[in-house]
């Protein structure tokens, strides 16, 4: 019986683990950006080039799934070397004592509806978020790569994490605007 028991237990814990898909994340069809408000009137946009991503998902839907994300603080670009370097400094991101930008947490699904759950870090805080999921399906590439797409969006607050540079306009209105919005273009690819 014990053997029996065993045997089940072990086939059990074998189904489970291979049906363990693991992903990783194509840097060169993702995009990791953000807006912010300048000025009141307008947005500038960025992005974060050096990142690295992977997501561990048990089912083909990606609902429970885990995901681990980290980002160069360095590598911000918002196609301005000045203002790259202001942001990488200690009035905003302070890079050089807190290099990276992490995020570790679930994709939940609530019906048609996905949410990406967790813990995001920067300038060392850490907070719990939550972002809106887009998921765009999966498919077989030319090349024979199976893929999954989807659509990250949300706004943190900066000041929440330290980020609390601040100048007034002449009419008192903010340079650089509070809340970020976050918008993630991300193509997965399958690890065999």
């Amino acid at each position: 019986m014990k053997k029996l028991i065993l045997s089940i237990a072990l086939l059990v814990g074998f189904t489970a683990a291979k049906a363990q898909t693991n992903w990783t994340i194509d840097k060169a069809h993702t995009t990791i950006g953000f807006n912010v408000t300048h000025l009141v009137i307008s947005e500038v946009e960025g992005k974060f080039n050096e990142f690295d991503a992977k997501v561990v998902s048990n089912s083909e839907d990606f609902a429970g799934s885990d995901v681990s994300f980290t980002s160069q603080v360095a590598s911000i670009d918002t196609d301005n070397e000045q203002r790259d370097n202001h942001l990488k400094s200690e009035d905003f991101f302070a890079a050089e004592e807190h290099p990276e930008l992490t995020f570790n947490g679930k994709i939940k699904k609530e019906g048609e509806k996905y949410k990406l759950v967790g813990k995001l870090t920067m300038r060392g805080t850490t907070k719990d978020v939550t972002f809106d999921v887009k998921y765009n399906g999966t498919i077989k590439d030319p090349w024979g790569n199976i893929k999954s797409g989807f659509k990250v969006t949300g706004t943190v607050n900066r000041k929440d994490y330290g980020l609390k540079w601040g100048a007034l306009t002449e009419a008192g209105g903010a340079v650089v605007g509070d809340e970020v919005e976050i918008v993630c273009n991300v193509e997965l690819q399958k690890q065999s």
